[in-house]
Order: C-alpha cells, then sequence, then structure tokens
C-alpha cells in the first residue's frame, strides 16, 4: 500500500510598495505558472502589500484553469474577525470551484 504523492511546486507572490505590477502582468504571472505546471499560486497579507489577498486571489483564479489552486501562506489575523475571514474563505473556494 502507497500514499506516494506527486511532488508539486507553488509560486508566492508578494507586492512591494514601490513596484505595483500592472493588471496585465498579475494576468502573465498566473498564466505561466500555471503553463510551468506550477500546482499553487499564493500571496501573503501582510500590510506592506498592496493588495487585498482575497481580491487578489479571486482575481487570479478568474484569470486561470482549474489547473492552478489558490491560497495564502498566512492571514493576519490582526486585520480582520476571524469569523468574516472565514466566510470571505468560504466565498473566494465555492467561487473559485473548490480551488482555495
Amino acid at each position: 500500500m502507497s500514499n506516494a504523492r506527486p511532488f508539486r511546486f507553488g509560486i508566492k507572490v508578494a507586492t512591494d510598495p514601490g513596484d505595483l505590477p500592472t493588471r496585465e502582468d498579475w494576468i502573465a504571472l498566473a498564466r505561466k505558472a500555471e503553463d510551468l505546471g506550477y500546482a499553487t499560486f499564493s500571496i501573503a497579507d501582510h500590510y506592506i502589500n498592496e493588495f487585498l489577498p482575497i481580491a487578489a486571489l479571486m482575481y487570479i483564479a478568474d484569470a486561470t484553469s482549474s489547473a492552478l489552486r489558490i491560497g495564502s501562506c498566512v492571514f493576519d489575523i490582526n486585520y480582520r474577525h476571524p469569523v468574516l475571514l472565514a466566510k470571505e474563505v468560504a466565498a473566494i473556494d465555492w467561487f473559485s470551484g473548490g480551488r482555495f
């Protein structure tokens, strides 16, 4: 009995306030990651990031197919109430077809 899983790669994106990518850059990066076979696309939730992770992840989910899973490597609980965060995560998971 083997529980072997294939090795997968993910991409973590962070935005620097001085280096804001364009809308087209986000789409190109997400589609390139998907085309290269990356399994996940994640965005951290930090005060220095210019974009809120939930909105950015939904945008990435919409621009890619169901092959690329989306997520956040961290959510800063000091910024939002846990119940509201759970509702947002449930909504993005539903709208993305279970990709969160």
